[in-house]
């Protein structure tokens, strides 16, 4: 073992020793670097257009139209739930210290590759016969792994990897939870609408009733009539409690995503407002586009870069590992003496480890990381798929939706009209009470299902905005994932 030696209180160091070093140094330098973006990613066929031909596509939209969509739907009191889930959701807050823990993990890492230092000091007093003596020693030691095939730096970059698939999950429960708010505070307002059409029909049944019952009373109709409309409204105001029911569950459902007690809400939800409306234009960008806004496939390929690293990790160490390590202390009989030059003592020890027989284990290592790369490969193909999938889903999603509602629309009014036009007959005699009957069931109907698709309308647009990727700006992975200097 090369040792250092002091001569005239300077270090000298055998020239075998200090050439040893400087090959390692050299070595050094030919580490092994970090892939290149987008290496290792599977090769998939990614249509340039989406299905439906109609569609105009605006690449140069404004970037905030869809980082905040929630905005474009007109709701005031939407947008303020969203940002505060975005605060104070706690699935998000758990997202928040995964990427914080991938950041420690990282600098953990990234510390193998420089050199570690540590102090020490000793104190002795020993006896031989009527002999005593003292001895007192202090110093600091030294180490470094050489980085000559790029073990630790491929570490390293695993490690970067994790952090920016850590971040892009992070954003993806963003768009996750900002959609999850949107729907549910939809939702809250379409059974709001629904309950007050239940009431109306409600209403109106009654008044029908009271009608049936002076018909029975003056001779001019049967209770099988009065039944039939006392069984017809008791039906629609069995409705009442499950609506209502169901908007409370829908506000606690809302507060929890706030990060709230479940009652938090209910004073500020209790006064019925409209459905948000979607915006006519919509802010769509061509398939390449949203696969690279979209977070989950950002995750997706930071796993592949990770494992790449990994395999590049486990291949290194099949190969000679060098080690530098050296000491530099005081030692003498007393502690006054440890100033004095000629208690210096220090040495330096150049290390090579290579593996011979292991049984096979690094190569069945290295085997495991490369399945790991393929599951990852096969992963992002996977992901991409769906991420197209979804897109095209809510794209027919919304058009047959679109499509529908007007013809609802015109459905909802014929049947107000000839619910109002029977009632005044039934009143008059001119028709039976059957009549009033159907039209009145066909009014609920149809003033229920039109209600329902306008809620689902603009429903359809945020599973579209969601499935986008929109609800954050993929700028924020490039500067959040980057390591922590504290």
């Amino acid at each position: 073992m090369p040792t250092l030696t002091f001569k005239n209180n300077k270090l000298t160091a055998p020239r075998p020793a200090m050439a040893a070093a400087l090959v390692a140094l050299a070595l050094a330098g030919c580490a092994a670097t970090q892939q290149p973006p987008g290496a290792g990613l599977p090769a998939l066929s990614v249509p340039a257009t989406w299905s439906p031909a109609h569609l105009v596509y605006t690449p140069d939209a404004d970037p905030q139209s869809l980082a905040r969509w929630w905005q474009g739907l007109g709701d005031p009191q939407l947008a303020a739930l969203v940002e505060q889930a975005l605060q104070a959701n706690l699935s998000l807050a758990s997202a928040q210290s995964t990427l914080r823990q991938a950041r420690a993990q990282r600098d953990a890492t990234a510390a193998g590759l420089a050199p570690s230092v540590g102090a020490s000091g000793s104190a002795q007093r020993s006896r031989s016969g009527n002999a005593t003596g003292n001895s007192f020693s202090t110093g600091l030691d030294a180490s470094w792994e050489i980085d000559v095939f790029g073990r630790l730096a491929s570490a390293v970059a695993a490690s970067d990897a994790e952090v920016r698939s850590a971040q892009a999950t992070l954003e993806g429960t963003r768009v996750s939870l900002a959609a999850e708010v949107a729907l549910t505070y939809i939702e809250l307002r379409n059974l709001q609408q629904r309950l007050v059409i239940a009431r109306s029909n409600l209403a109106s049944q009654q008044e029908t009733l009271q009608i049936t019952d002076w018909r029975m009373q003056a001779g001019l109709t049967t209770s099988l009539a009065t039944e039939q409309a006392r069984a017809s409204a008791a039906q629609t105001a069995a409705q009442v409690p499950a609506l209502e029911s169901s908007l409370a569950q829908t506000r606690h459902s809302l507060a929890v995503l706030t990060g709230q007690n479940p009652a938090a809400l209910d004073a500020q939800l209790a006064s019925f407002a409209p459905v948000p409306q979607a915006p006519d234009a919509l802010a769509l960008q061509i398939p390449a586009e949203t696969l690279r806004q979209r977070p989950d496939v950002i995750a997706a390929e930071a796993r592949v870069a990770a494992a790449l690293a990994r395999v590049a990790q486990a291949d290194a160490a099949r190969y000679p590992s060098f080690r530098l390590s050296g000491s530099l202390g005081l030692r003498a009989l007393t502690v006054g003496a440890l100033t004095q030059g000629s208690s210096v003592f220090g040495s330096l020890l150049s290390g090579i480890s290579v593996p011979l027989l292991d049984g096979g284990a690094i190569r069945a290592q290295l085997r495991v990381q490369e399945e790991g790369l393929e599951q990852a490969r096969l992963n992002y193909a996977s992901t991409v798929l769906t991420a197209l999938q979804e897109v095209e889903d809510a794209l027919s999603i919304l058009q047959g939706d679109g499509a529908r509602i007007e013809q609802l629309r015109i459905a909802a009014e014929a049947a107000a009209n000839a619910a109002l036009l029977a009632q005044q007959r039934y009143s008059s005699g001119l028709v039976d009470f059957q009549t009033v009957l159907e039209t009145q069931r066909t009014q609920l109907s149809a003033q229920d299902s039109l209600a329902a698709t306008q809620a689902a309308l603009t429903a359809d647009h945020v599973r579209l905005y969601k499935a986008l990727g929109g609800g954050w700006t993929p700028t924020a992975i490039d500067s959040a994932a980057a390591p922590a200097t504290n």
